[in-house]
């Protein structure tokens, strides 16, 4: 017969992390502010790179389960926050990021494509941080394990 134990236990393993998905899309918003105010074009795509890394291993040793749609919110959410601050502080952004400005013009207004195109590029990045959360989670002791703390 199954426990209240084994039940409960069952049912962290498969459910969402809403709060760790919220608190890593955090760093989107962070990248977006940054972004627009103090890092060039030449050095974001290593923070966002860094944003990655740091995402993924939280995920892989954080989340209860579901690694793969952990990365997939997190990403879309990252998209999200950064689309939305760079179309919010668009006239800043344009000054410090010309050629990201001039691509978005070839596709039309570019403060509406880079509306459109932010939640694409965060679910490309989601996909890929949910793949290399799911690999990493191979390698880590999740906190939810029952070897945590060995």
């Amino acid at each position: 017969m199954v426990g209240d134990d084994d039940v409960r236990r069952h049912t962290s393993l498969t459910t969402m992390s809403w709060k760790l998905v919220f608190a890593l899309s955090l760093l989107g918003l962070a990248m977006g502010v940054a972004t627009v105010f103090a890092i060039s074009s030449e050095l974001e795509p290593w923070f966002w790179l860094a944003v990655l890394l740091v995402s993924a291993t939280a995920i892989a040793k954080r989340a209860p389960d579901k690694y793969f749609l952990h990365g997939i919110g997190v990403g879309l959410l990252d998209g999200l926050w950064a689309g939305c601050v760079h179309w919010a502080l668009f006239e800043r952004y344009a000054v410090a990021h010309a050629h990201e400005v001039a691509l978005l013009a070839s596709r039309g207004e570019p403060r509406t494509t880079m509306l459109v195109v932010a939640p694409i590029a965060g679910t490309i990045g989601g996909i890929v941080l949910g793949a290399l959360s799911w690999m990493l989670s191979k390698f880590l002791v999740s906190s939810h394990s029952e070897y945590a703390g060995w």
